[in-house]
């Protein structure tokens, strides 16, 4: 087994995944014998814990973002970290929620902000955001949560509400980033493990 085997079968493993698992940007990494999927593993085991969030924040923030991408093999790992972590089922399907609420905001909010036009905002939304009013998860979280949907989605308009609204309320720019970081990670994670 060479070593580009290894470290696939490696982060695989750590994933609860068969180390068989093979996509096709896994093959050219494997073949290519890339130096990368030593980056790779190192990179998405460092989304399990952080300084900033509790390793079931890390969790729930993984599952948020495997959601928003709709990455199944992520999907499954990370909802099995977050509930060995304690998160409930209230948690993980919140996680869940929030993915798909911030994805729609996204898409209407990065539309007003490119357009730049005051008539889009003065037209109501029209669409219901009740999780956010008392999420089971605090709104603090929730509102990490959503600053790290909309980083993934690009929507500047989205970064700049939540990323102001966790200023307000005292969270620190290392938790702020931290999410970030973990978002991005899981993200890259995503490119190679679908």
């Amino acid at each position: 087994m060479n070593e580009s085997t290894e470290l696939i079968s490696e982060l695989l493993q750590s994933l609860g995944i068969d180390t068989a698992y093979r996509t096709n940007a896994l093959t050219l990494l494997e073949k290519g014998e890339s130096r990368y999927l030593r980056d790779l593993k190192l990179n998405l085991t460092s989304t399990f814990t952080s300084e900033h969030l509790s390793t079931k924040e890390c969790a729930l923030l993984g599952l948020s973002i495997a959601v928003n991408n709709n990455n199944g093999p992520l999907t499954t790992f990370f909802t099995h970290y977050a509930e060995e972590q304690g998160a409930t089922p209230a948690e993980t399907a919140e996680a869940a929620a929030c993915a798909s609420l911030l994805a729609s905001n996204n898409v209407l909010y990065r539309f007003r902000h490119f357009t730049q036009k005051e008539k889009y905002n003065q037209i109501p939304a029209r669409i219901r955001m009740q999780i956010m009013m008392n999420p089971v998860t605090g709104k603090e979280f929730f509102e990490v949560m959503s600053l790290a949907v909309s980083a993934v989605n690009g929507c500047e308009m989205c970064v700049n509400a939540h990323e102001g609204s966790l200023i307000k309320t005292g969270t620190t720019e290392e938790r702020i980033f931290d999410a970030i970081r973990i978002a991005s990670l899981v993200t890259s994670a995503g490119k190679v493990i679908y």
